[in-house]
């Protein structure tokens, strides 16, 4: 397989029940077990940089590192910029060899949120890959507070963007470290009822395993980011490493050791969401 586009991913997707894990990336060690994982399930993947991830990596080196991952994977891989904030971060992404932006003006007003993502999605489009917008405010955990999607809102944004996924806030929360939550699923419908693109649900970890299968199953819900749940499983793997011999400092011996239980943990998540596996 090759590098694919998000919409290569989701379409297949929301056509056949199932949803696609995209899972947040801040380095070599997480990304790599992340493709593995993908592989070992026979699944598509989207491999996200956010932007504490862009933070401490530029755009350029991450496009690269994504490209090759994907490039020798047995399984799609895509990559993508997840929450950027301005169309010039977008416009790097798309140089940097990146197959899916995704625009985030879910801040502001809703005709400059459809301008704005309209303009990211015509360039996307234009140079061949993808674009997901957001539509309702996806707050933090212990931070912002989400602001619900509005139906006819995402509707008309779905519409006028034209963009290849849509991004909702439906209890969904950024950042949240249990289970507890759940999304809205009478909201779900409503929108799902007045529009056809593949919806997303950024925060994916608060969300209950067995709500998303069921979602992943039965509505238009393709995409589930996943980032906290895995940076829990990096950092448990890594405290063990440097406990178990405190007198080792080689990072490459240390880091060697997050691989595997990143790893189990991506499968669990990806199989979760129900991808068919790929004929051997």
């Amino acid at each position: 397989m090759s590098i694919a586009t998000l919409a290569d991913v989701l379409q297949p997707a929301l056509k056949n029940g199932y949803a696609v894990a995209g899972l947040v990336t801040l380095g070599w060690e997480d990304m790599r077990a992340y493709v593995t994982a993908a592989e070992a399930e026979g699944a598509p993947l989207i491999l996200q940089a956010g932007p504490s991830c862009r933070a401490h990596t530029p755009l350029p080196v991450l496009g690269k590192m994504f490209r090759h991952l994907a490039e020798n994977a047995s399984v799609p891989v895509v990559a993508h910029l997840d929450h950027g904030y301005t169309l010039d971060e977008c416009k790097e992404a798309l140089d940097s060899g990146f197959t899916s932006l995704m625009y985030d003006g879910s801040r502001k007003a809703l005709s400059q949120n459809i301008e704005e993502t309209a303009r990211v999605a015509e360039m996307a489009h234009a140079a061949g890959i993808s674009c997901e917008g957001e539509i309702g405010f996806v707050g933090y955990s212990g931070g912002e507070g989400s602001a619900g999607t509005d139906p006819e809102e995402a509707a008309r944004f779905a519409r006028d963007t034209r963009v290849d996924a849509m991004a909702i806030s439906v209890g969904n929360v950024h950042l949240q470290q249990d289970r507890e939550g759940g999304l809205d699923e009478a909201r779900i419908r409503a929108i799902e009822a007045l529009t056809t693109v593949p919806l997303v649900i950024h925060g994916g970890s608060g969300v209950p395993v067995a709500q998303r299968a069921a979602l992943a199953r039965s509505s238009s819900i393709c995409k589930f980011n996943i980032g906290t749940e895995l940076r829990m499983a990096f950092g448990a793997a890594l405290r063990e490493a440097v406990n178990r011999d405190p007198a080792r400092f080689d990072r490459v011996a240390i880091l060697k050791e997050t691989h595997d239980p990143v790893m189990l943990a991506a499968r669990t998540i990806i199989r979760a969401l129900g991808a068919p596996r790929k004929e051997e």
